[in-house]
């Protein structure tokens, strides 16, 4: 994992990106954020368990099919099987020690 603060990397309205193997986040006070880093080492594993390519082709389209399902770009955002594991698992800093292979998809499917 690389960790690179840039301001102009992550999109407005959010703290933090990843691409793997790189990390950005947006001010350099967010270096501490433990929850934060965890919510982003979370989608790099997720992103490695795809091989990054078609985690972002899965992202998309995901996103798409959830924006025409809410309507919203937030709610669509939130609702992405990724993003809804990340979430939920943030603040659980030893998750990524005991986290099941692949199980993004159980949140897909809930």
């Amino acid at each position: 994992m690389m960790l690179v603060v840039s301001k102009f990397l992550v999109p407005k309205g959010y703290n933090g990106l990843t691409v793997f193997p790189f990390i950005f986040i947006k001010e350099p006070a967010q270096k501490v954020n433990k929850v934060l880093i965890n919510h982003e080492k979370i989608h790099l594993r997720q992103q490695a368990e795809l091989l990054v390519l078609p985690f972002f082709i899965w992202y998309g389209l995901e996103f798409l099919v959830r924006f025409v399902q809410y309507r919203q770009w937030h709610e669509a955002y939130r609702n992405i099987s990724f993003e809804r594991e990340a979430y939920a698992k943030e603040k659980d800093l030893g998750y990524l020690e005991a986290r099941p292979l692949w199980h993004f998809v159980s949140f897909f499917l809930t």
